[in-house]
């Protein structure tokens, strides 16, 4: 009578037990590679502040270029 526990145990440690837990991770680690709704909204957050930081530096560029022609090639 044991032995016909045994065997289905032994199948399912063997065979189905390996099997779910790579599907298993293999969901964790597809999920884990999307980006969540807050990581996206910082993103674009991050993306709106690089634009306003490229166009500050434009107008500094300006402003020493009128008021210093040669501080280009002082650095």
């Amino acid at each position: 009578m044991s032995e016909f526990f045994i065997v289905p145990v032994i199948i399912f440690m063997v065979i189905v037990a390996p099997v779910w837990i790579i599907f298993h991770y293999v969901t964790k680690w597809r999920i884990a590679k999307t980006l969540s709704a807050d990581d996206e909204q910082m993103m674009a957050d991050l993306y709106h502040s690089a634009g306003q930081m490229e166009d500050r530096i434009r107008q500094l560029e300006k402003i020493l270029d009128a008021e210093a022609p040669g501080w280009r090639a002082k650095s």
